[in-house]
Order: structure tokens, then sequence, then C-alpha cells
């Protein structure tokens, strides 16, 4: 029996230098990454599991941020497995590891808490053509932190050598989480109505997704930026700035689901801003949002002045906003006020509205 498979115009000028200029502008598929592929491999796998009996324990459907499984008594876990992508290049040229911990435990328990789920566990996985156990302490380091701040417990892992696989300094990373929440709490999206709202919470910044499309923007194809420089009005390395580790939104969310007055929650990663809210929206809606009612994080003003036109940077990156919430808007003082206590501010970027074409 299967379960869940979890699966226009450019802001800024581009900064003169003696990179070759391609003389197009820059895209995630000209990066090597198609999300429209993405999206059909999802589909296909639809079908493919759509041939087969369905076990009853399996919640929901395909496409969500998490897979949920009955256990009993009212009670359902919920499981997810994710990456840190391409930022594995950076930090090899940066030379900044423990972040990827945050990182690889984040992209996790970030999907996972937009269900309603509390994080219970956490494994990781390693893979390399030689291990460096400098370099992994770093990360385990990370990892550990993270799972701390998310409430959670690194329970196991693996780590293996693959020198015919990887080169001597190649390696990737995965993560896996697990939580628990109860059947008639779960946060699915059903829900929503037209007439809700949408509020977000800041990212740290590029996060974990889009930094193929990163690479190539910073690199010899784009700006040929030097990482260990300041940009102009800038407090810190561009290094520190790319490199900066992944948000956990674990106690924000958690602190939000127990009012009982969210309708839907969605972590920002690859696929951008409309790309994941959509995921959680019924069919016959659709959401508006002002890109414009945020204060977008110097990083990807330096990204988008590559040449990277603003409809992709939109569709590829979280541009400043990491995780959102969908909520009545009778119900925001109350959300606020829950996310003020655990640090976090809140900013109403949208709006559910009707939507015909989606029905």
């Amino acid at each position: 029996m299967h379960g869940m498979f979890l699966r226009k115009i450019s802001r800024g000028k581009r900064i003169e230098s003696g990179c070759v200029n391609l003389g197009e502008n820059l895209s995630y598929e000209k990066a090597g990454v198609n999300i429209e592929a993405g999206d059909l491999w999802v589909e296909m796998i639809k079908k493919m599991l759509s041939k087969r009996p369905k076990d009853p324990n399996c919640v929901g459907s395909v496409g969500g941020f998490a897979a949920l499984y009955r256990i009993g008594e009212g009670k359902c876990i919920a499981a997810c497995c994710d990456g840190v992508g391409t930022k594995l290049e950076l930090a090899k040229e940066t030379g900044i590891y423990r972040g990827l911990g945050q990182d690889l435990v984040a992209m996790n328990v970030n999907d996972l808490v937009t269900g309603g789920a509390r994080p219970l566990f956490f494994l990781d996985y390693a893979s390399c053509g030689k291990l460096n156990v400098e370099l992994f302490k770093d990360i385990l380091e990370g990892i550990l932190d993270a799972c701390e701040e998310s409430m959670c417990s690194l329970l196991g892992g693996e780590t293996a050598e693959m020198p015919d696989v990887y080169g001597a300094e190649g390696f990737d990373l995965a993560g896996f989480a697990v939580g628990m929440v109860d059947e008639d709490k779960i946060i699915d999206g059903s829900k929503i109505k037209e007439g809700d709202i949408i509020i977000g919470l800041k990212s740290t910044g590029v996060h974990s997704n889009g930094y193929s499309l990163v690479r190539k923007a910073l690199g010899k194809e784009g700006l040929c930026a030097d990482l260990d420089s300041v940009p102009d009005g800038w407090e810190e390395k561009l290094s520190e700035a790319v490199m900066r580790a992944t948000k956990l939104y674990v106690r924000p969310a958690l602190a939000a689901s127990a009012t009982g007055k969210v309708h839907g929650m969605a972590h920002i990663t690859g696929g951008g801003m409309y790309g994941n809210i959509i995921r959680v929206i019924p069919k016959g809606l659709d959401i508006e949002i002002d890109f414009n009612s945020w204060e977008r994080p110097k990083i990807f003003d330096l990204i988008q002045s590559a040449g990277i036109e603003e409809d992709e940077m939109r569709k590829v990156f979280n541009l400043g906003i990491g995780y959102v919430f969908i909520i009545d808007p009778a119900d925001l003082e109350v959300i606020e006020k829950e996310l003020l206590k655990t640090g976090d501010v809140p900013i109403t970027i949208g709006r559910v509205l009707k939507c015909t074409s989606r029905a």
C-alpha cells in the first residue's frame, strides 16, 4: 500500500565587471533547474500512486508539506524529508559550514509544522567522497542547536563515504523529521475562505532554495562578486549574507496554531510565495500578494542586479518572507499577540479571493 509522496520588470541594474555578459536574462532554468519539470514529475507520481491501493491510515493527498499517518486514539504522525541543495557548493567557497546544519533541520521542521504537528525527532543522512571530521563536526553542531531550538531530538543518522560517487571534497546532506498532531487539530487549509488575510514572518535571507541561480548570479556568468567583500551600504560580508542559516519557524507556528484560529500555513521555499501558498488554498479560491508590503533584504536586490526578471525572482525566492499564516481578519489581533511573544512581528502581505478559473 502506498502513502503520501512529498515532494516582469527587472529591479536594479547590472553591476559593471569583467564577467562574461551572456546578452540574456538569467533564470532558474538556465541555471540548470526546471521547476515545471519538477511539477510534471509530481503529477506523474500522482498517476502512479492512483493505480495502487491506498493505505486507509494515510491522511490527505499528494503535494502537502508533510505526510500524515493515523496511529490510533485520534492521533497522527507527520513526516517529511528534505535537503539543503546547492548551497553546499557556496559553503565550500566561503568555508562557512555550521549554518548548513540549521538549514537542514529548518527545511524539514518548517514544513512539518504547517499542518499543526509538533516535531518529535530528526534524523540526518550525510554522504561524502572522503570523511572530513572537522567539517562534519561543524554541521552536526548546527543540527544539534537547531533541534534544540525546534524542541525536538536528534534521534540518529547515517554518514556514508562513497568515493566512487563523490570527489574528495564532495558531499550531500538530507534530513528527516517526524512529529505528531491530533487528527481533529490538523491544519489543512480546508477552513480557508474568501476574505481571509495572509500574514507573513520575515526570512533571514535566501534560506536554502534557489542557490543554483544564486551561484550563477554571483559567479562568472553574472556579477563576478567577491564573496569576501562588503558591498556598499552593507554591514557584513557578502559571504555572511548569502550563507545565513534558514530561520526556524517552529515556535511561532505552534504558538499561532494553539489559538485554533489559523486556517492555513505555508513554508516559503522553492516555487516562491505564490507557488507555496497556493498549495494550501482550496479550489475555487486564489490569492493576491502585495510584494511592496515588506522590505526586501538587500541580498535579493544584489542577486537580481545580475539580470534576473522580477517574475523569475518571485517564482524562485522567498524575497524576505519565509513563512505565512492564512487567517480571518477578525482574528489578526489574537494571532499577532501570540507571535509577538515568540519575538516575531507579522506583516499583512495579501488576501484570499474568489477565482473561478481554479474551480
